[in-house]
């Protein structure tokens, strides 16, 4: 998924640093005039996006495509520093917990105005949290107001809400409002960056519909079209009063249906920034664009996850599990079909996250043929022998999905093949669906620097990410005992805790953690700089004025 915006790593009880800035293609000298000309702070930059799954709304995108954009038009109450991941806020004034973290107290700065001209103020944040949660509404993120009081009233689990506001939820003055949790959540303030959580002028609520189609946001630009499948246009709000003010004119965020069409664009200068080098290409980009190439790992997680709601892993033996994540000589296919761009994943979590721990899940993510075998049998084996990987074919999934099967088929003769999705779109609705005929890849992006991001969000059964349909009551019960932690470092610890529990029940099978292999064209200012969720800090990017 997408997530924090300008975080480079975390500081905390734990640390993991990242790469500190991107790597080039070409460290003897630089060839590629980036720093060249002077930048024009009207320039457009065109941006590479997938369609968004959803309208866009804020609390309507759990994939990235759609959040990238919802990131542009809206900024919320805090954010994270580059270089510490300490929280900053942005629209907030502060952002204060009372003695047990059960209640906090939210002050904005006054004076901020959405893109329409009318105020945000505490109603603006109360009443969007409010219609959000309302299971009415259909927001697939709604799940993320679970920890307000009150969230089982717009949102009960079977039939309609009894009420259309949260009690947690008070307006005191014109700019504070205040929110009462179901208990203590130590890191509440960290999840208050998450694009779930920005406020909706009172527009909005006239027609939720249109509103998702033409989107009136607070943030550092504002929306000017969409042409469904081609490109999402947004252009510098002159009026915006935050600390992040664009550096350019706008961005068009334009489609394309394959890596390598994009990549042949940013060759030619007819888009400035690629999301990832497509994988036929990995082995000669960085010679291909020179310090225009890109090398950076983010905080995200590659995994293939079984559909537990299937007849083939409704009531599947986690041993089952555990001997296909063995059958996966990860080591090799990040060497040789990744040409060394990824890194063997060996935790839940991504590096870079406060929580990470370095072998967290043991022997389960090492290659071993003959254990992955003895494991699928001792688990009474495969159902029909055969599983599909389901992936979507406008990202560089194919080669690697055939890669994934092929270990697979040789180590344990299970037969593996890929399913693919003609978008991200397509691929994503199979999943809310629950259409995914096995198996499925799944892409995590830090949505917050914190471990239980990569858990509770993920694999907890009301989670809004838990599109597989697991279900572990054990692990509900840790993570609920963990966010009722006193401190920060307790929860994270409690976390990693959970992962053992993880470990054993297998709800996904990591693969590797992402980097960053992408790249800029000639027509980008200076080098890009990228924060911890993969994506560039659009907001400093700058476009060269045209001669």
């Amino acid at each position: 998924m997408r997530g924090a915006k300008s975080a480079k790593w975390v500081a905390g009880a734990i640390v993991v640093a990242l790469a500190a800035t991107a790597c080039g293609g070409n460290d003897k000298k630089s060839d590629s005039g980036m720093n060249a000309g002077k930048a024009d702070p009207n320039g457009i930059l065109v941006a590479q996006l997938s369609e968004p799954q959803n309208p866009l709304q804020p609390a309507n995108a759990k994939e990235s495509q759609g959040s990238r954009v919802l990131r542009t038009l809206w900024s919320g109450l805090v954010d994270y520093e580059p270089g510490t991941g300490k929280l900053v806020n942005v629209n907030a004034e502060s952002v204060t917990p009372n003695e047990d973290s059960s209640v906090w107290t939210v002050k904005l700065k006054p004076g901020w105005k959405f893109h329409d001209g009318t105020p945000v103020n505490a109603k603006s944040y109360v009443d969007s949290w409010n219609w959000s949660a309302n299971t009415k509404n259909n927001q697939t993120n709604s799940s993320w107001f679970q920890d307000i009081k009150g969230y089982t009233d717009v949102h009960p689990e079977k039939g309609d809400p009894k009420k259309t506001e949260m009690e947690g939820l008070k307006v005191v003055d014109e700019n504070t409002f205040t929110i009462a949790l179901t208990g203590p959540v130590s890191y509440f303030a960290y999840k208050l960056g998450y694009d779930v959580w920005a406020p909706l002028p009172e527009s909005f609520f006239k027609d939720p519909k249109a509103a998702g189609q033409k989107p009136v946001g607070n943030g550092p630009y504002k929306f000017e079209s969409w042409d469904h499948n081609k490109v999402i246009k947004v252009r510098k709000f002159d009026g915006y009063q935050g600390p992040n003010k664009a550096k350019n004119g706008g961005i068009d965020f334009k489609n394309y249906t394959t890596a390598e069409s994009a990549y042949s664009a940013l060759r030619s200068d007819q888009l400035d920034w690629i999301e990832q080098v497509p994988v036929t290409a990995l082995k000669n980009y960085k010679q291909d664009l020179g310090d225009r190439a890109i090398d950076q790992e983010y905080s995200a997680v590659q995994s293939i996850v079984p559909a537990f709601y299937t007849d083939q892993f409704k009531n599947i033996n986690p041993k089952v599990i555990q001997g296909l994540s063995m059958a996966i000589d990860r080591e090799t296919i990040t060497k040789t079909v990744l040409n060394g761009t990824r890194e063997p994943a060996d935790s839940y979590v991504a590096r870079g996250v406060l929580g990470y721990k370095p072998g967290a899940l043991g022997d389960i993510t090492k290659y071993d043929p003959k254990k992955a075998k003895a494991l699928i049998t001792e688990g009474g084996g495969v159902p029909g022998n055969k599983i599909s990987i389901q992936f979507n074919a406008d990202q560089p999934h194919k080669a690697w999905v055939d890669a994934v099967c092929n270990s697979i088929r040789q180590a344990t003769q299970v037969e593996c093949v890929g399913d693919s999705k003609p978008d991200f779109a397509t691929d994503l609705n199979a999943r809310d669906g629950k259409k995914v005929k096995s198996m499925y890849r799944g892409g995590w992006v830090l949505d917050y620097p914190v471990n239980s991001n990569f858990m509770r969000d993920l694999y907890g059964s009301t989670a809004a990410g838990n599109t597989s349909g697991y279900k572990n009551e054990e692990f509900d019960k840790l993570s609920a005992e963990a966010d009722k932690a006193k401190t920060l470092d307790e929860t994270v610890k409690m976390y990693q805790d959970a992962e053992q529990l993880l470990a054993k029940n297998m709800p996904a099978i990591p693969l590797w953690f992402y980097k960053n292999n992408s790249g800029q064209s000639k027509n980008v200012f200076g080098k890009i700089v990228y924060g911890q969720d993969g994506d560039p800090i659009f907001t400093d990017v700058q476009v060269k004025a045209k001669k």
